[in-house]
């Protein structure tokens, strides 16, 4: 494994997952990229770069999609290559699995698909690591039957990621104990998305909203309940944006974020 993604996985520093919710083209992708890996130098922990190849759950039919699998993983496989930085990507189909696993490092499972039994196995049998978000309508304590699934499989590191849950219509809400919860019945490194879990879903008339100013007041405070990994969508121009703008985090609000949130970080790996 990369040192970043082992460092992910076997919880020995604090890694960020970030990127453009959509990998709207090489030069987006390598810019973000590069700026992320620089802060993550400065702030000394661990990068993996994300990017959807396609959002097969868009609110309407004219949402953007995203390149598609062969475009996407090109994508994907020169950032890699190009600033040996590892790679994540959300896959919803299980024959996109094995395509997916030979570009990039990590195999994502998306919220709304962390209960489907063939794509969970066909990500665990690539042997790659995976991360299983959990879903909007799921309890912590049921993520166990989803790393479940996986280990079953014979599937290699794993890790689960909280990203709000459904309160009421049109908001999500996080509470801090299922971070807790998480770690406690699957035994697989946590990781907290700042940025979807302040989506408001379907409230944008025909796409979703968010308040991407709680992203950093969420991040710190699972940043002190105590994660594995941030993750954080990020753009140059949220407003242009083809997908979750209003909750992505520009270079700077991200740098600003990391800064607090690796102190708070540190300061709870020294009591833990």
């Amino acid at each position: 494994m990369n040192d970043a993604v082992a460092d992910l996985f076997d919880k020995r520093r604090l890694t960020l997952i970030a990127g453009p919710c959509i990998a709207e083209s090489l030069e987006l992708c390598l810019t973000i990229a590069r700026a992320v890996q620089e802060m993550c130098l400065r702030h000394d922990v661990g990068f993996i770069f994300k990017a959807s190849f396609d959002k097969a759950n868009r609110t309407s039919l004219a949402g953007a999609r995203g390149p598609g699998l062969a475009a996407g993983l090109e994508m994907l496989a020169r950032v890699r290559d190009e600033l040996h930085v590892p790679v994540l990507t959300d896959i919803h189909a299980p024959e996109q699995a094995a395509p997916a696993a030979d570009v990039v490092d990590v195999l994502q499972i998306p919220a709304f698909l962390c209960r489907q039994t063939d794509l969970l196995v066909a990500a665990a049998k690539t042997k790659k690591p995976v991360n299983i978000k959990k879903g909007q309508f799921l309890a912590p304590e049921d993520m166990r039957h989803a790393a479940n699934k996986h280990k079953e499989s014979g599937g290699g590191p794993l890790s689960v990621t909280e990203r709000g849950a459904c309160f009421g219509y049109h908001n999500l809400v996080v509470d801090m104990r299922g971070l807790v919860t998480m770690r406690e019945v699957t035994a697989a490194a946590v990781v907290f998305d700042a940025t979807h879990s302040v989506q408001l879903p379907g409230a944008g008339d025909g796409s979703t909203g968010g308040e991407r100013r709680f992203a950093p007041v969420l991040a710190r405070a699972a940043a002190a309940v105590g994660i594995d990994g941030l993750f954080v969508e990020v753009h140059p121009h949220p407003e242009r944006a083809l997908s979750d703008g209003p909750n992505s985090l520009t270079p700077a609000l991200l740098d600003e974020t990391l800064r607090s949130v690796c102190a708070i970080d540190a300061a709870r790996r020294r009591f833990a």
